[in-house]
């Protein structure tokens, strides 16, 4: 392996928007409509984000504890190694690379659907096409999701420093979209509070209580705030005090919850008109093509008409693209941690001229590749699967900090720790094991894909074993 090492070159701002782009990523703009309101409605999404961001604070309380302890790139599985042995390590980062690989291509052909919102027919809606679980795949949108994971490996493989730089510019600009956006709703008559109504989604046979509700939002926080836990990945590379992470994590997750809640309540008040409430537009959303069938971008045509639509727009392009180069960083790193330690083929540790481990961003880029043929309704079945990745890096993270905690007798973390091992649990149990009332387990095709990644891991692990 070569002798080069890491450089240290992002600023806390750096990897504050690294957390940040993470979080937020695709999710913030097309899910009010497609998935928060319709499991939760307006108040089942604002009770699940608030309660969400306080388990994810108290998980990163462990998190900064760990950080101080194992600077190291590779985070959450230096933390699980160091604690329990290699055989953890492993399945933590196993996990947790679950976690992040698929927010790549979630992220990548999210851009099409921006494209999609500007016309009735997208201008990459050409070529051959063909449909997968009832979405239309088409060979000018599959090009547009390559190409954005193929100019974003490139740009990671330029350097830490370039990759931080261009991530930063991107989340200023996706910053300032959130805010025009935001203060042009609460100052327009187009968004009604009195359009919040029903606070939550009808009870029916498939929508259960307030509670059922709002568990079904919880139990995929993992996913959505998703990349807070990517700054321990970044400690070798960062030239700030260490101690400055927890700052780090916990505002990026204020601000996560923040930009989720604001802008599905913004969906929720600005829905087109000829629709009673919120509830008939989102039942309607499948059937709708242009900018109605994304809630936020209907919200803000109805806000500020077709300046709104270009604000939305780039504000989505950027909530995008800063998820795609966040998790390449992110991944890569973990992926060269696991080399470096002898835990994958010394292949995925190398480092070209930019101190970048860039044979791991070109494997991220390899696997993403297959997403585009698989289209959105297919991918959707990764999300939850992402959860389960991240519940588990969570609960090592946590049970780790108790470890070390014990020794120290710091009964701080040690309550930290015990606490953030509990939610962690709950959080992969209401996401694997179906419970009677509750429509929040995996579907089929998640168990499915989840075993066979379990079973990739073994197998890997098990050569990898034999080698040492």
């Amino acid at each position: 392996m070569t002798t080069r090492k890491l450089r240290e070159c992002l600023t806390a701002f750096n990897v504050w928007c690294i957390a940040f782009g993470g979080v937020i990523g695709w999710g913030s703009i097309v899910m009010p409509g497609t998935t928060f309101l319709k499991r939760g409605g307006t108040m089942g999404t604002l009770i699940a984000m608030e309660i969400a961001a306080f388990i994810m604070l108290i998980i990163s309380y462990n998190y900064a504890y760990m950080i101080k302890k194992f600077p190291e790139s590779g985070g959450q599985f230096i933390f699980a190694q160091k604690a329990f042995g290699k055989t953890h390590g492993f399945i933590c980062a196993w996990f947790l690379g679950l976690c992040y690989i698929m927010i790549i291509p979630m992220n990548a052909t999210a851009l099409c659907l921006i494209f999609r919102a500007l016309s009735e027919r997208s201008i990459f809606q050409y070529g051959f096409h063909y449909t997968v679980a009832g979405y239309d795949i088409y060979t000018g949108e599959v090009i547009l999701a390559l190409s954005s994971l193929a100019v974003f490996a490139f740009i990671s493989c330029r350097g830490i420093k370039a990759a931080g730089f261009v991530q930063s510019l991107f989340v200023i600009i996706l910053l300032a979209g959130i805010l025009i956006f935001l203060g042009a709703s609460l100052f327009s008559p187009a968004t009604d509070s009195s359009k919040l109504h029903p606070m939550f989604y009808p009870e029916d046979s498939t929508h259960g209580n307030a509670l059922v509700q709002i568990i079904s939002i919880l139990v995929i926080a993992p996913w959505m705030y998703a990349g807070f836990d990517t700054v321990p990945q970044l400690s070798e590379e960062s030239k700030f005090p260490i101690q400055r992470s927890k700052f780090i994590m916990d505002t990026s997750i204020l601000c996560g919850c923040f930009v989720y809640v604001a802008l599905t309540l913004i969906a929720a008040s600005g829905i087109p008109e000829g629709y009673e409430n919120w509830v008939s537009y989102v039942n309607d959303i499948p059937n709708l093509k242009g900018y109605h069938g994304i809630a936020s971008f209907a919200a803000a045509f109805n806000v500020l008409g077709n300046p709104g639509i270009f604000i939305i727009s780039v504000t989505a392009l950027m909530a995008m693209l800063t998820g795609i180069l966040g998790f390449y960083t992110a991944t890569s790193r973990l992926l060269y941690s696991l080399a470096r330690d002898d835990m994958l083929p010394s292949w995925f540790g190398n480092l070209n001229g930019n101190c970048v481990p860039s044979n791991a961003v070109k494997f991220c880029m390899l696997v993403s590749a297959f997403a585009p043929f698989m289209g959105r309704n297919a991918l959707a079945w990764t999300v939850d699967m992402s959860s389960i990745g991240g519940a588990v890096s969570f609960g090592y993270t946590s049970l780790a900090a108790l470890h070390f905690a014990r020794a120290e007798k710091r009964t701080d973390i040690m309550i930290f720790g015990i606490t953030g091992f509990i939610f962690s649990f709950m959080f992969a149990f209401f996401l694997l094991v179906p419970v009677s009332g509750l429509d929040c387990s995996l579907e089929l095709p998640s168990y499915v894909l989840l075993l066979i990644w379990i079973i990739i891991g073994a197998e890997l692990f098990s050569r990898m074993k034999k080698e040492i």
